[in-house]
């Protein structure tokens, strides 16, 4: 009995559940309600408060607030290297990651810890805007929405006491909004010596996590104390003004500090061209190292003298022997229009030797290029005397100081007063009626000083530095900054023309000891000039 009774269990079960099948369909087939309506397709400026608010969290950032960019370029670049991307980031994490395991497992008794799959998927990244901040300092703002739901492949294998655990990160999701500086900037390549990343809010962060094989996130109350534990920790580390730093140069020699001095005395000149009507010449000197952003430095005039002699002496910074030189340019002197070039030369740093002094006699040329046929006109000579004279180690600065610091005063500074630095750097939307050939002229305290000519520019980038000595602080003046223009031929109608200018009052600058700022031109439409400023003294 207890067989027949097994057997026709299992037949009941059987037909029963047939017969729930068949009238289960034939219910949902036949007794679908039938005032479903079709959705209502609606513009967007037609909806409905809730229904905006329900679909604001979805709306690109670049719709949102104009303050943000589209980045679609930067979208398809990712899915394209991404690949690649994923092989070296992933490459990078496992060498980054090794030396951590191998000085924490020990204290923990694991035998081992290593991955054994790393990748992070076939679905990169998205960014939904950008935004990307102007500063006068040397460095690069960026705020990004980011949005990445991947699908990587994450395994790590534990073993310890014997046993082997596994443990895979699958179905990932972080969305977060980084901010992404870029400093200091550098003329090195890639033209940054390190990122710094901060986090403007907490990230949202989601994944599934199997241990030995089974959900772990299934575990009751796992899951939300998992999410709340990552968001803390990532905030506590990298919640703005928090960041993660990352090194990509090393400043020191992106910058090239400074590895010793160069001693020239100008000693005097022969033969020189006469340049004036009477047969006569006024002539000085200019020298600078190439590659320098310091202004050049010039002798005295000689008037009225074709054999000057001069014995004045200058120390230059020295940066980088091997491809700087020092170039020497001899001027006419004019009292009024440009100064008339009679000649130049260069000496390569590489061809002296170090603590040797060396006399040179060196032949005027109108150019450096060896195939110009004028360089065969004899032009004169010019002597000078030159010596390189490298830092010891012990007097090569360790580091490159902050962008933002301030030196000190050199000795001999005045103990009540100090060293006015002002450094023209650039210009924007200065323009001309007749012609745009800017430079800057400054005055103050009646001294005149003045940077090089750009030519045809109406956003001149110049980054020369001038520096006044003084006795006390100029706490109540004043220095005027005037952006000219020079007609770069025979312009007899409009050789000279101000393209705008700006007063700019010291007094923060003393308070401060440093201001970096743009000021709008006066008389110009659009025109800016960024100027900084610093007060140095000896203490």
């Amino acid at each position: 009995m207890g067989i027949v009774s097994t057997v026709l269990g299992f037949c009941g079960f059987g037909v029963g559940t047939s017969i729930g099948l068949v009238v289960g369909y034939y219910m949902f087939i036949y007794f679908q309600p039938t005032d479903v309506k079709d959705p209502v397709v609606r513009p967007l400026v037609e909806q409905d408060t809730k229904s905006l608010q329900r679909l604001l969290s979805e709306i690109p950032l670049w719709v949102k607030n104009p303050d943000y960019d589209r980045v679609d370029w930067l979208n398809k670049f990712l899915l394209t290297m991404w690949p690649y991307l994923d092989k070296a980031i992933c490459k990078t994490v496992k060498t980054i990651a090794k030396p951590i395991i191998a000085e924490q497992i020990p204290k923990y008794k694991i035998d081992s810890v290593e991955f054994e799959e790393l990748t992070l998927g076939s679905l990169p990244p998205t960014f939904n805007g950008m935004k990307v901040y102007v500063t006068d300092e040397k460095e690069l703002i960026m705020e990004l929405s980011m949005k990445w739901a991947g699908n990587p492949n994450i395994i790590v294998a534990a073993k310890a006491f014997g046993l082997r655990a596994t443990v895979q990160v699958v179905d990932l999701q972080v969305f977060a909004s980084p901010r992404i500086t870029l400093k200091p900037l550098v003329p090195t390549f890639p033209c940054f010596a390190k990122i710094f990343v901060s986090l403007m809010e907490k990230p949202h962060v989601d994944f599934g996590l199997k241990l030995l094989g089974a959900d772990a996130m299934a575990i009751p109350g796992l899951y939300s104390f998992v999410q709340e534990l990552i968001k803390d920790q990532v905030a506590n580390m990298y919640l703005w003004p928090k960041y993660l730093e990352v090194p990509i140069l090393d400043p020191s020699k992106a910058a090239k500090k400074p590895v010793g001095v160069l001693n020239v005395k100008v000693l005097k000149g022969m033969k020189l061209k006469k340049k004036d009507l009477l047969g006569k010449s006024d002539p000085y000197v200019k020298l600078r190292l190439t590659e320098d952003k310091l202004s050049t430095k010039k002798t005295t005039v000689k008037h009225s003298n074709l054999n000057p002699e001069w014995n004045e002496e200058f120390s230059l910074v020295v940066k980088d022997p091997e491809s700087q030189a020092l170039e020497l340019i001899v001027y006419d002197w004019e009292q009024v229009g440009k100064h008339d070039k009679m000649g130049m030369n260069v000496i390569p740093l590489k061809d002296l030797t170090p603590e040797e002094p060396k006399v040179m006699t060196l032949n005027l040329l109108k150019n450096m290029d060896p195939n110009d046929v004028q360089n065969e006109k004899s032009r004169g000579d010019i002597v000078v005397e030159v010596v390189y004279k490298p830092f010891q180690d012990d007097e090569i600065p360790d580091d490159v100081e902050d962008s933002n610091a301030v030196d000190k005063a050199p000795e001999g500074t005045p103990a009540s007063g100090g060293l006015l630095v002002v450094i023209v750097h650039e210009a924007q939307d200065v323009e001309g009626k007749h012609h745009t050939n800017p430079y800057v002229r400054l005055l103050f305290k009646g001294e005149e000083r003045k940077t090089k000519h750009i030519k045809k520019n109406r956003d001149p980038r110049w980054e020369e530095e001038f520096q006044f000595m003084l006795e006390e602080p100029p706490t109540n003046d004043r220095i005027h900054v005037e952006v000219i223009s020079t007609s770069s031929r025979m312009g007899l109608l409009h050789p000279k023309e101000s393209l705008g200018y700006a007063d700019i009052y010291l007094s923060d600058v003393i308070s401060n000891k440093r201001i970096n700022g743009k000021y709008n031109l006066i008389d110009s439409k659009n025109g800016q000039i960024q100027i900084e400023l610093q007060w140095r003294t000896s203490t």
